[in-house]
Formats: C-alpha cells, sequence, structure tokens
C-alpha cells in the first residue's frame, strides 16, 4: 500500500505560491514569485537528492505542466529531469479530458481524494506529492497524507496561497528536523 509524503517550499508565515520563479503563479495578483531563490545550499540538495526515490509522484494538472514543463526544457544538466521523467506520475484533474504531455503519467481525472485513495491501494512505497496546494488541502482534509516534508524559508511574504487552509486540527510528530546554511528549517512530519 502507498503512503502519501507532500514536498513543499514554505515562508515562515505558510505560504506555499510560486517559490520558484516570479512567473510561477501570479494568481490572485500574487507578486512574491520566486521568493525561495537564494536559499539553496549544499544541505538542501543532499536532503533532496536523498528524498528523490519515491515510487511515484502526484501533481495536481496544475503543478504537473509547470513543473515538468520548466524541468524539462532547461538545457543544462539537474538532478531532477531525470527523475521527472522517469518516475511514475499521477496527475489529479477534475477533467477527464485533460492532456499529460509527459512520457509516465497517468490521468486521476474527477474527485480527487477518491481517486488517490484508490491510487493508494496499487502502489506500493511512497508517492510524493510536488507543490500541488489544492490537491494537498484535499487529501488532507480526507485523511489521506501520511507525511509532510516542508522546507520552511526564514521569509514572510504576508500575501499569497497558504499550505493549509481552513479545517480541522490535526495532529503532526516531528519526525526530522535539519538547518540548512542559509536558515532553511528542513522538516519531517507524521500525521497522528
Amino acid at each position: 500500500m502507498g503512503t502519501i509524503s507532500v514536498f513543499v517550499n514554505v515562508s515562515l508565515d505558510g505560504v506555499m505560491q510560486g517559490p520558484g520563479r516570479a512567473d510561477e503563479d501570479t494568481r490572485g495578483g500574487f507578486r512574491h514569485g520566486g521568493w525561495a531563490a537564494g536559499y539553496a545550499d549544499q544541505v538542501t540538495g543532499k536532503y533532496v537528492a536523498e528524498q528523490g526515490g519515491a515510487a511515484a509522484m502526484l501533481f495536481g494538472r496544475r503543478t504537473y505542466d509547470d513543473v515538468l514543463g520548466y524541468w524539462t526544457s532547461v538545457g543544462e544538466a539537474n538532478p531532477f529531469t531525470e527523475i521527472l521523467v522517469n518516475t511514475p506520475k499521477y496527475v489529479a484533474s477534475r477533467r477527464a479530458d485533460t492532456a499529460l504531455a509527459h512520457p509516465n503519467s497517468t490521468l486521476l481525472a474527477g474527485e480527487a481524494a477518491g481517486a488517490v485513495a484508490g491510487l493508494k491501494e496499487r502502489v506500493d512505497g511512497v508517492i510524493r506529492v510536488l507543490g500541488s496546494g489544492e490537491l494537498v488541502r484535499s487529501l488532507h482534509a480526507a485523511g489521506l497524507v501520511e507525511e509532510y516534508v516542508l522546507l520552511i524559508h526564514p521569509i514572510v511574504l504576508g500575501s499569497g496561497t497558504r499550505l493549509f487552509g481552513e479545517g480541522e486540527r490535526t495532529g503532526l510528530t516531528l519526525q526530522e528536523a535539519i538547518t540548512t546554511t542559509t536558515g532553511v528549517v528542513i522538516t519531517r512530519y507524521q500525521t497522528t
């Protein structure tokens, strides 16, 4: 049986929107895109490389298009493209006619929580969710997430989409905490 592990960059005030690039996600007039730039270091790189061995990856449709579109078009060698291309990918979308442009991709059409619950029955091992805030909030509300790996950046943005919205109280148990040379705290929590 699969376990859902969410892997996401967040600001100190919980914003997860647009960490990578200025134009990554400007919904709602978000103007802080690219806020995580400059925080990467060797500690982060080592940790990310160690986390690469997921049985499958799970994305919301928007994040799938953005992340794979970006990393498969980068001309320079990087550690992400091969993993993103070769790992089986599942994409949650409300639309059954969603086209998936990258290899090893399977559409999970319809209501995400039910489709992902079925996916957990079929996949053995870690199913890693990258970003995909709307999907994460849906899976969290349905009690389907077993683990959160949060890269908490020492920055307060004051606006933007936060990882957790309104909902029920959820207990988390800290499993690991690593501080990087740039002040990012990498935390791994299990849901209780």
